[in-house]
């Protein structure tokens, strides 16, 4: 199969800028074998490689990405690895019971896998924080709608902590939040730090990572052949932990669903503007309303910074313009200014977008799609714990492992049709936009 689409990543890795630069790329050159080939080195294809080198130690493991590793989708987030219920297709967090509890167990799986990997591989805890997060309430919708989630949560038997107006200020340092509501169970990661942690552990002279090296062909002889512009790598089988770009590769057309969120990172603080502030040096905020504005601040490589995300749009050319980013960013200011007028004169120094994948079912494109291809893709808008989870079970898929979780994942349906187009790209970013005008100061 001819690979139809490579990535490409609008604006700067913020996140991975803060950090020193890394060791110059090592590309694939020449005619490579080995016993399994991971396609993409985000949360997926590094968990998945984690998850092969336990089940098979034995056995050589190549990994090949289009660019640096911490330069695409997984270095592009906003850093929440949520274990609780969280649709961006929804109208609020919750949802049928029984579904949230297995989705949360899912979670919950992904986050524990992850954590082992940032004990293993000695990572920070500015790279990995099991510290819960705070959804934050600026109106009194958003208020009632965290005392309709606080009650879905106990109906799941899920400890959270309501939070007032004074302890918001206290935390955030601004008066725009009514309330909040803290749940412990999400980690906070400094995303490019905790995917070039995982890398830099997974690396030895059994596992191989490959940059700068984007898969341009893949067919199956006796074994399968993955070639780029530099070489091609052997092997008999394959995990594809490449999201939304499963379309590139030929799986799955007119049922996945690209969708670009957008942030911006201010410039460091200085200690005038730390001292207007206030609040805490470390925490991390998601909205009340869905399509509302998550906001973080961080502390530490890089000095301290706040960081605005919100817009969503549905792009199935799976690129934006710089023009677009001009214009999503108009929206980061506005958001920005209104929380923190404080800090009217400390300005954004990078912007970006990511690319997330969503199914119109909410299920993963997961599996054994042809022999000895395995896919761990579409990770529906919560790429950090489900990436890290769908490539974990991929590989035990591939390696015969059998568990409870595995065939949870096996059993859902695959993902459904979309209408055609023009008409999914009108309903998707009509929707959408409503949903962020509805959001009001929630946004």
């Amino acid at each position: 199969m001819k690979v139809s689409k490579l990535p490409v990543n609008p604006g700067p890795a913020a996140w991975n800028k803060l950090l020193a630069d890394p060791a110059p790329a090592t590309p694939l050159e020449g005619r490579q074998t080995a016993d399994w080939l991971v396609i993409g080195a985000g949360f997926a294809g590094l968990a998945a490689a984690r998850r092969l080198s336990q089940l098979n130690p034995g056995d050589t493991i190549v990994i090949l990405e289009a660019g640096r590793v911490a330069e695409g989708p997984a270095g592009r987030n906003s850093g929440f690895m949520i274990d609780l219920p969280h649709d961006l297709s929804s109208s609020d967090y919750g949802g049928a019971l029984d579904a949230d509890l297995a989705q949360t167990q899912a979670n919950r799986a992904g986050i524990r896998f992850a954590a082992e990997m940032a004990a293993d591989y000695g990572l920070t805890e500015e790279a990995f924080s099991p510290s819960g997060k705070v959804n934050a309430a600026a109106t009194e919708k958003g208020h009632a709608h965290n005392l309709a989630y606080a009650s879905h949560l106990a109906a799941m038997g899920e400890s959270y902590t309501l939070i007032n107006e004074a302890g918001m200020r206290e935390m955030t340092g601004t008066n725009y939040y009514h309330s909040g509501l803290f749940t412990p169970g999400t980690a906070m990661i400094q995303p490019a730090m905790f995917v070039r942690g995982v890398a830099d552990g997974l690396r030895s002279n059994r596992v191989r990572i490959l940059e700068n090296s984007p898969v341009t062909e893949l067919t199956r002889k006796r074994n399968w052949i993955a070639k780029t512009p530099g070489g091609q790598v052997t092997a008999p089988r394959v995990i594809l932990a490449v999201n939304g770009h499963a379309n590139s590769f030929g799986f799955f057309p007119s049922r996945l669903m690209h969708v670009f969120t957008y942030a911006s990172m201010t410039q460091p603080l200085g200690a005038r503007e730390i001292s207007k502030l206030g609040g805490n040096p470390v925490w991390g905020v998601t909205p009340a309303d869905p399509l509302g504005t998550t906001v973080r601040r961080v502390s530490g490589t890089g000095g301290d910074r706040i960081i605005i995300r919100n817009r969503f749009t549905y792009d199935p050319m799976m690129q934006v313009s710089d023009r677009r980013i001009s214009r999503v960013a108009q929206d980061h200011d506005r958001a920005f200014a209104a929380r923190f007028p404080m800090l009217s004169g400390v300005g954004m120094e990078y912007r970006w977008g990511g690319m997330l994948c969503l199914s119109r079912n909410a299920v993963p494109a997961f599996g054994e799609r042809d022999k000895g291809l395995f896919l761990a893709c579409c990770q529906n808008g919560l790429g950090t714990a489900k990436g890290t989870l769908s490539g974990m079970l991929a590989a035990e898929l591939a390696s015969g492992h059998n568990s409870k979780m595995l065939r949870q994942f096996m059993a859902a349906e695959d993902p459904e049709r979309l209408p055609p187009e023009p008409l999914t790209w009108i309903g998707a970013n009509a929707t959408m936009r409503w949903g962020e005008m509805r959001a009001g100061k929630e946004f």
